[in-house]
């Protein structure tokens, strides 16, 4: 059985790199589409995010990552296959961004309330989710104990 400390990194890991590839792949189909409303600029953005100036492409990932976190101490508790476990994740990412963050940062909240602003998030957050239930048992295989 892995240690608690290792599931967290290896969680953290996986989900970084769910960002980099289902995050963003989904990111950049969007902006393939070119839908009318669900338009996104091109991928891997690395405009800065204030107050630090952290370009955003790394601030997706450190907070994919500490959902990762999360999810990787979670994961010997799971009983659903971790692709479902991860869109949940991902489901429970959006309704943080879309309702708690815009709250504290004193924004308004639901994305406006504007339907395609949902759409949007739970594509590109439902695909990264997956996207950790896909890669965090190849970062944490089950061992012996795990099984």
């Amino acid at each position: 059985m892995h240690s608690p400390a290792k599931r967290a990194a290896m969680g953290f890991m996986a989900a970084a790199i769910a960002v980099l590839t289902f995050h963003q792949g989904m990111w950049e189909l969007l902006h393939l589409a070119a839908i009318p409303g669900l338009g996104m600029p091109t991928w891997f953005p690395m405009d800065p995010v204030p107050p630090l100036g952290v370009p955003k492409l790394l601030n997706l990932c450190f907070w994919g990552g500490l959902y990762g976190i999360v999810f990787g101490l979670l994961m010997p508790k799971f009983t659903m296959p971790l692709w479902l476990c991860g869109l949940i994740t991902g489901l429970i990412a959006v309704v943080v961004g879309m309702i708690v963050v815009p709250a504290i940062k004193g924004l308004p909240i639901g994305g406006g309330w504007v339907p395609l602003n949902w759409v949007r998030s739970f594509l590109i957050n439902g695909c990264w989710g997956v996207g950790l239930g896909i890669i965090a048992p190849f970062l944490l295989p089950a061992g012996p104990a795990d099984r």
